[in-house]
């Protein structure tokens, strides 16, 4: 949320750029890759350093260039090692696109929210507590079915 408040009114604050209401949709945008770009790049860094080093020395001894190393040894190890790792923080990303109510966008909870109390009935948070749960789960299927693919050795 704090990414989000300084993506937002950081470029009024700092240079004195007037941002209009159409930027806080590009806020949200560069605040949330901002934030997962980094918790992906650790991701990827922890999945090829998790590849054991006796494998880039096999590569050495096989005559292995850079390139050939990476994407015929590394890579399909890195992979199979970073996927439940990425279907977490893929469901994280998902849970925490409600909080672009922080700089006031209208997101689906904030929607919700609103005709909840405008109808003074708490079906619209109930559906909108399903459509997050559905699409979470179904981000988990799909990665749990590429994880069972990928886990040939057991």
């Amino acid at each position: 949320m704090l990414q989000l408040l300084v993506v937002f009114f950081g470029p009024n604050f700092l240079f004195g750029v007037s941002t209009s209401a159409s930027y806080r949709f590009y806020a949200v945008i560069i605040g949330f890759t901002l934030n997962y770009a980094a918790y992906f790049a650790e991701i990827y860094r922890s999945g090829i350093q998790a590849v054991p080093q006796g494998q880039y020395e096999a590569c050495q001894i096989l005559g292995y260039s850079k390139s050939q190393q990476f994407f015929k040894i590394v890579f399909p190890q890195m992979i199979k090692n970073i996927i439940p790792a990425i279907a977490n923080e893929v469901i994280t990303l998902v849970k925490d696109t409600s909080l672009a109510f922080a700089i006031s966008y209208t997101e689906m909870f904030t929607l919700a929210k609103q005709v909840a109390a405008s109808e003074a009935t708490i079906m619209p948070l109930f559906i909108a507590g399903v459509f997050y749960y559905v699409f979470n789960f179904i981000v988990a299927f799909i990665m749990e079915r590429i994880e069972k693919k990928l886990s040939y050795f057991r």
